[in-house]
């Protein structure tokens, strides 16, 4: 239990009355089994990451370039897990999401960068990633079978298909579907690498700095979005909340009792987003500290099974298909060809399954996560949609509904816009390689500020005297490092490109 000197102010609140007990609250079982029960946004942001990332940039850098590009997947996984980390400690630590903090700077200019950004990623990303679901099922079905559907009618079918299950509220149990196939992929990969695994002397290459001619969008699409855009640690955020667990759920009975101070947005301060535990109930500490530790094991649990599964196709790409372009509209089919010609044709249909599941839970759950953004940036900027904040189902009234510049239309209107524009661009440009890397190179070029401001915000708002929330020395000094690895390979990848200077010698 806390040590109980950490509540020596919680006293009354304020009326004469004495503060809350919480006892009502259900302490979290921290057993491996319930462990996995309670797991949530961690296995979401995963879901999300393991799709275009792991089935299309990392078999096309070990299809082009072989093992030289292995570093790009440890570097990525490493100096961006804080980037992630802080966005589940602020929420966890405060109740709010990260758009309530970037609400009080001045003129709330994150907030419009953010909007901006998103709205932008919800045309440009989205169809990088809707075209690799796609892309499977144009190999299956048009490729394959002669089905004369092109790729964007597919990317309209999925598209629509994930737009009407979210506006329905039938997300759980696609979901689970998903999370099974998604299973299905991991044990798939693992037993086809085992079949022929790559030399262990080439796995050195994690550790050699190498950048091939032509490899540029190659190494900003992996550090983009390997595991996945840092952009997506805000959906992170607002999932965090969403799920109503830890600090988020008692949050609103914190301030009924004067324990913590109430956020407005457009009197924005700071110091209103700050829980002080030391006046809190011991049974509120210790029920929020445990549900910040089970959202720590959910994220790095989804963190270390994503490096795995990237770090395979890599690999598998490398010992069967290099060298190869890996291009063109059947690219999964090329790639699915490993697992055929590995261990048989009934292997290919688990890979396609599960490849499947993977790349359509990525573009189902960004077409949840943009428009979520996009209605927190609006909420915070707009009196009017604050008045008519919410999307959950038992958050929206009558009056949502009717007014188009409530949180929940403007989430749906959002997620349109985001399936049309989308749709349109791979209709324009159908490659699914070029489409995928450009979408993660996008996602890549931005992630630097996101990061920054996720670092600032969890050393501003949370007390540096608590040892639970607060980020520790090291987690200060390596998100210090990872910030300037992450501005450093933007800046070199920029010169790369535009004034064709030589990378890492290459």
């Amino acid at each position: 239990m806390p040590d109980s000197s950490l509540h020596s102010s919680a006293g009354s609140n304020g009326d004469g009355a004495p503060p809350p007990t919480f006892d009502d609250l259900k302490i979290p079982d921290m057993s491996p089994r319930s462990l996995l029960r309670q797991f949530g946004p961690g296995m979401i942001l995963m879901m999300t990451g393991i799709g275009t990332s792991h089935l299309v940039t990392a078999p096309t850098a070990g299809g082009r370039f072989e093992y030289a590009l292995l570093w790009c997947v440890l570097l990525a996984y490493v100096f961006k897990y804080y980037g992630f980390e802080l966005a589940f400690r602020f929420t966890n630590a405060t109740g709010k999401s990260l758009m309530a903090a970037y609400a009080t700077s001045p003129g709330k200019l994150p907030v419009w960068y953010v909007l901006v950004t998103t709205l932008v990623q919800c045309a440009v990303g989205q169809a990088g990633r809707l075209i690799a679901a796609a892309a499977v099922l144009y190999y299956l079905f048009s490729a394959q079978m002669g089905l004369e559907v092109p790729l964007w009618g597919w990317a309209a079918f999925l598209g629509a298909l994930s737009v009407t299950v979210l506006l329905w509220g039938r997300y759980a149990a696609l979901e689970a579907g998903a999370k099974i196939a998604g299973g299905l992929l991991f044990v798939s990969a693992v037993i086809v690498y085992f079949v022929r695994p790559a030399p262990i002397g080439e796995l050195e290459h994690f550790l050699i700095f190498d950048a091939p001619p032509g490899s540029w969008l190659v190494i900003a699409g992996f550090l983009g979005l390997l595991p996945t855009g840092i952009d997506v640690s805000l959906q992170a955020s607002e999932w965090g909340k969403a799920k109503r667990a830890g600090m988020a759920r008692i949050r609103d009975r914190l301030e009924t009792a004067g324990l913590a101070p109430a956020f407005d947005p457009f009197a924005p301060k700071m110091s209103d987003l700050t829980v002080d535990v030391r006046r809190l109930p011991e049974r509120a500490v210790e029920y929020s500290r445990r549900c910040f530790r089970i959202s720590l094991w959910d994220f790095r649990l989804g963190h270390v099974v994503s490096f795995v599964i990237a770090t395979i196709f890599l690999l598998l790409a490398a010992v069967w298909l290099y060298p190869s372009p890996i291009e063109g509209r059947a690219v999964m089919g090329e790639i699915a060809g490993i697992f055929t010609e590995s261990v048989g044709p009934w292997m290919m249909t688990i890979f396609m399954l599960g490849a499947f599941a993977a790349t359509f839970s990525t573009a189902f759950n960004y077409f949840d996560g943009w428009p979520r953004i996009v209605g927190a940036c609006c909420r915070n900027l707009f009196r009017p949609t604050a008045a008519l904040a919410g999307i959950a189902a038992d958050q929206v009234t009558a009056e949502h509904r009717r007014r188009w510049y409530s949180e929940f239309n403007i989430y749906r209107m959002t997620m349109l816009f985001s399936l049309v524009s989308a749709v349109v661009f791979i209709a324009v440009m159908p490659r699914p390689v070029y489409l995928v890397l450009v979408a993660s190179a996008l996602a890549y070029f931005v992630a630097p500020v996101i990061f920054c401001l996720n670092f600032y915000y969890c050393l501003k708002v949370i007390p540096k005297d608590d040892p639970h929330f607060y980020p520790s020395a090291f987690a200060r000094v390596f998100t210090w490092i990872s910030i300037a690895v992450f501005t450093g390979m933007s800046l070199i990848l920029i010169l790369g490109r535009i004034f064709d200077v030589a990378l890492f010698g290459g």
